[in-house]
Formats: structure tokens, C-alpha cells, sequence
């Protein structure tokens, strides 16, 4: 079991988690005993299962040390199936959860979810789906970034090593839209079965955002999107230009991608077209295969399109990796 905290009250409670460094310096909810059981019953597993390790400091991350930090994030027990396997995706080897955390670049996770969790979780897809307004979305990025602060340790100038650091390194988690999306899911593209609920995760920079305006000629004015969007990926001074053979996402809003899929483009070659096209001044290509160019459909209807550039680094290069939701797990919580 994890060590309790004393406190008079809730208040004094949240100012000695602040002092701590337990907090990502934004108010939290309190961790009480009671709040961290329901969390773990919605799970399916006993309190004490291990999950892994959190680098940089090799944490062990229990059931319970990963739903104490769903808890202080804002999540509801419905949330927990997602965090739980966002967090064994970071903790996959090909993540390079250590490396990541101490590097001086500014990356963090990006949740992608796909399949039936997303409605059942509450996960936005839409408009401003990494901004403020949409609780699940928050809450469960904010969740994986706490566990890597308290279970991995990572805390800013001693562990955690950005020169800068963003905005996303609060939380960066959204749904694909996959009931407007004329592409077949995310999921299914790396292997998994449609009716599977599916997180992938992958270390990105902030999202910079990618104008354009369709034209009258639809082959012409979809080769001038694409070529925009690989032009993004490969501008100088990103690290998918500079190291080269990372990857990189791309998030296609609906006007986009409807323009792609009238010239006849689906997800494939969508993603082979622009890492055909992503290459530096001198010609070399920023990613090694069509494979490292992970297209995702989601956000609201309007000209612009986003792309996540990526650390590019690490002994697996900071790979994204996708972990099946275990939907279905949670039982009466007690009191409700």
C-alpha cells in the first residue's frame, strides 16, 4: 500500500501535496483513501498488481499508485481502462519513457483513442479536443502526466530536463472521429480489430497548425495539401529534419480530409504520399518508411490541419505504441 499523508483539512492537504512536488502546479483533487478504492475497483485488479516502470527513475507503477493519480487529475472510475493502458503504453520499451522524460526537448505524451471507449469514456474528437472544456480528454492526459511525475519521478530542472516545455505537457489526450472520418480507423490500420478500443501513443511536440484552401481542381489543390503538410514536417529545426527517422502525427481535420479522400487518397497513401514528400533542404528524407507517418482524423470543419512533430530520439527513437482498452472490467463501486 502507498504512505498517507496527514492533514487537517482538504486545503492544507493540496498545500502539502504542492511542497511535495507531487502536483503538475495546478489544484488537484485529494487522493483520500476512499476516492483511490473506487478508482481501483473500476479497474477489475487488486490494488498491489504492477503495471511496470516509470522512468527516469524506474518507479514501480501499481494499480493503485496509477489510480491515486487519476484521482488527483479530475478522472472518473469510467476513465480508468484508458489510463491504465496509456500507461502501460509509455511503459513499453519502444516508448523510451526514461530517455523522453530527461531529454531538453519539449515532448510529451499524445493519447489517441479509438474504438467503442471513446463514447464510452467520453473522449472528445472534435472541436478544440486537446483545449480546455472536455473533462475526459483532460483528465486522462493529465492522469499519465502525474503518474510520470510521482511514479516516474520526473519533476522540472531535476528529472524532467525540457528547456521550455508546452502547454501538452499538462495532458494531451483525444478520440479519432471515426463517424466522420472517410479513412478506416486508426486502430485497424495498426492491426487491431474495429470493434477493439485501442489507445496509441507516441511522444510529440505542441501542434502547429497547417492552412490550407481547397481549389477548384481536387488533384491539384490535394497535392498542395500534402506537399504543405510534409513541408511542415520537415522544416528546419524540427528533429524529424535534423535526426531524421522518427515518427511523426498528423491530424486531419474533416474539410482535409475529405478533399484527400474525393482525389481518391485513404490513410495509406496519404501517409506514404507525405513521407514521400517530407525531405530536408538537402534532400534527405526526414522519415525512413510510410509507416512512421501516423494520420489520425479528428477536430473540428475549417482550413487547418495539424502536425506533431516528435523527439526522434531515444534507443527505439521514441516509437509510438498502441495498447488494446480492457473495456468492461468495472463493478459496483461502493456507496453509488
Amino acid at each position: 500500500m502507498s504512505d498517507l499523508l496527514e492533514a487537517d483539512d482538504e486545503a492544507a492537504a493540496l498545500e502539502r501535496l504542492h511542497e511535495l512536488g507531487c502536483t503538475d502546479g495546478l489544484p488537484v483533487v485529494i487522493p483520500t483513501p476512499e476516492r483511490v478504492a473506487r478508482m481501483v475497483l473500476a479497474v477489475g485488479h487488486d490494488a498491489e498488481v504492477v503495471l511496470g516502470e516509470m522512468g527516469p527513475l524506474n518507479g514501480v507503477c501499481t494499480v493503485e499508485k496509477l489510480a491515486v493519480a487519476a484521482v488527483m487529475a479530475g478522472c472518473l472510475p469510467d476513465h480508468m481502462p484508458i489510463v491504465v493502458a496509456a500507461a502501460l503504453a509509455i511503459m513499453d520499451p519502444a516508448f523510451d519513457l526514461a530517455e523522453m522524460q530527461g531529454t531538453t526537448h519539449a515532448t510529451a505524451p499524445l493519447i489517441i483513442v479509438n474504438g467503442p471507449a471513446r463514447t464510452m469514456c467520453g473522449v472528445a474528437s472534435g472541436y478544440g479536443a486537446l483545449g480546455p472544456g472536455h473533462r475526459a480528454n483532460a483528465s486522462i492526459g493529465r492522469a499519465i502526466r502525474l503518474a510520470m511525475v510521482n511514479v516516474g519521478g520526473a519533476r522540472p530542472g531535476t528529472s524532467d530536463m525540457a528547456l521550455l516545455g508546452h502547454g501538452g505537457k499538462f495532458g494531451q489526450c483525444l478520440a479519432e472521429d471515426e463517424e466522420h472520418s472517410p479513412f478506416l480507423p486508426l486502430h485497424v490500420s495498426r492491426g487491431f480489430g474495429m470493434s477493439d478500443s485501442v489507445v496509441t501513443v507516441i511522444g510529440t511536440e505542441p501542434p502547429q497548425s497547417v492552412a490550407h484552401t481547397a481549389g477548384s481542381d481536387v488533384a491539384e489543390s490535394s497535392n498542395r495539401l500534402l506537399d504543405t503538410i510534409a513541408g511542415s514536417l520537415a522544416a528546419p529545426g524540427t528533429n524529424n529534419a535534423w535526426l531524421g527517422g522518427g515518427q511523426a502525427v498528423v491530424v486531419i481535420t474533416p474539410d482535409h480530409a475529405g478533399e484527400l479522400a474525393s482525389a481518391g487518397h485513404d490513410r495509406s497513401s496519404i501517409a506514404t504520399a507525405i513521407a514521400a514528400r517530407a525531405q530536408t533542404r538537402d534532400g534527405r528524407p526526414a522519415f525512413g518508411s510510410a509507416d512512421d507517418v501516423i494520420v489520425v482524423a479528428a477536430g473540428g470543419a475549417g482550413l487547418y490541419s495539424y502536425v506533431f512533430p516528435t523527439w526522434c530520439a531515444g534507443g527505439h527513437r521514441n516509437r509510438a505504441v498502441s495498447r488494446e482498452v480492457a473495456v468492461g472490467q468495472a463493478c459496483a463501486i461502493p456507496g453509488a
